[in-house]
């Protein structure tokens, strides 16, 4: 199976609300991809209609199920965390491995062992006794030792210190991603998971408003760096987002800049967080533009 995830014109209300709106897109084997989006913008209603919490209108696929009535045989191939602090406290490390056995028919206990041997865990630990980043490693090392071809993490580090959620990212690049499984991350931690990540989805207030793969954003979308005295120039031809790079105005861009200016500067290499910035206005990011303009 190529592609593990279609959607076309999804859709999911909360009364009057839109959650998701007209959403279309697919995800193949040996992805990575980020999911991201401000708070309220839909990814943890996507995430749980993609795991069959939630019912959508629409047309939804994932492995090949519907997701809403075909969930348990879904959930054989899918992992999914929606928050890592959800280990029972009382229990010892070797209790939820024989936990995850008698719950999950395609988890490896000798793999999750493998697996701890990375971590500071042992089988002796109890949840309550291990710090945050603890109990996410432990979480990721019992889900990535199920045979499964997809896994959705809805902010798996949120809340970790940056050496836990390197070591979280790294147990997962390492360890579970194969070339033939894919991984669905929702993260405000936009810096640290770009160089992990193949493609971004963006979704800005129940849309989709980006689906592209870091290559194609590489070519698609470029900045251009200038001096202040060409500022006035360089907004007249309405660039998706102004902001500063090494102290620099800098414009990017949805394409090649006009020719009018792109003599007027060097062209860079815009960053994810800028992306994201220009695609997902928000009016503290309209402030923001405006004071760096």
């Amino acid at each position: 199976m190529n592609t593990l995830i279609e959607a076309r014109n999804l859709s999911l209300r909360y009364g009057k609300k839109a959650a998701l709106q007209d959403l279309t897109f697919s995800i193949p084997a040996g992805r990575v991809v980020g999911l991201l989006g401000h708070n309220g913008a839909g990814k943890t209603s996507l995430m749980k209609t993609l795991v069959g919490l939630k019912r959508p209108e629409g047309e939804l696929r994932v492995l090949g199920l519907d997701p809403h009535t075909q969930r348990g045989q879904l959930l054989t191939s899918l992992c999914y965390i929606p928050d890592v602090a959800v280990l029972p406290r009382w229990a010892r490390v070797s209790e939820l491995i024989r936990l995850m056995e008698g719950l999950q028919p395609r988890f490896s206990a000798d793999r999750a062992r493998q697996l701890l041997r990375r971590t500071s865990v042992t089988e002796k630990d109890r949840v309550r006794h291990l710090s945050k980043g603890m109990v996410t490693q432990l979480h990721l090392a019992l889900v990535a030792a199920i045979d499964a071809k997809l896994m959705i993490l809805d902010e798996p580090t949120l809340g970790l210190d940056v050496m836990s959620r390197k070591s979280f990212y790294e147990m997962l690049i390492d360890e579970w991603c194969d070339g033939e499984r894919s991984v669905l991350i929702s993260t405000h931690q936009v810096e640290e998971v770009e160089s992990l990540l193949s493609d971004v989805m963006m979704l800005d207030e129940g849309r989709l408003v980006l689906n592209i793969s870091l290559a194609e954003m590489d070519q698609r979308f470029v900045a251009l760096s200038h001096d202040p005295e060409a500022a006035d120039a360089v907004a007249a031809n309405h660039p998706l987002l102004r902001y500063r790079t090494q102290g620099r105005p800098t414009a990017l861009f949805d394409g090649v800049p006009p020719q009018s200016v792109a003599h007027l500067g060097q062209r860079v290499r815009p960053g994810l967080v800028e992306l994201f910035l220009a695609l997902t206005r928000k009016p503290e990011n309209e402030a923001r533009q405006a004071s760096e303009a």
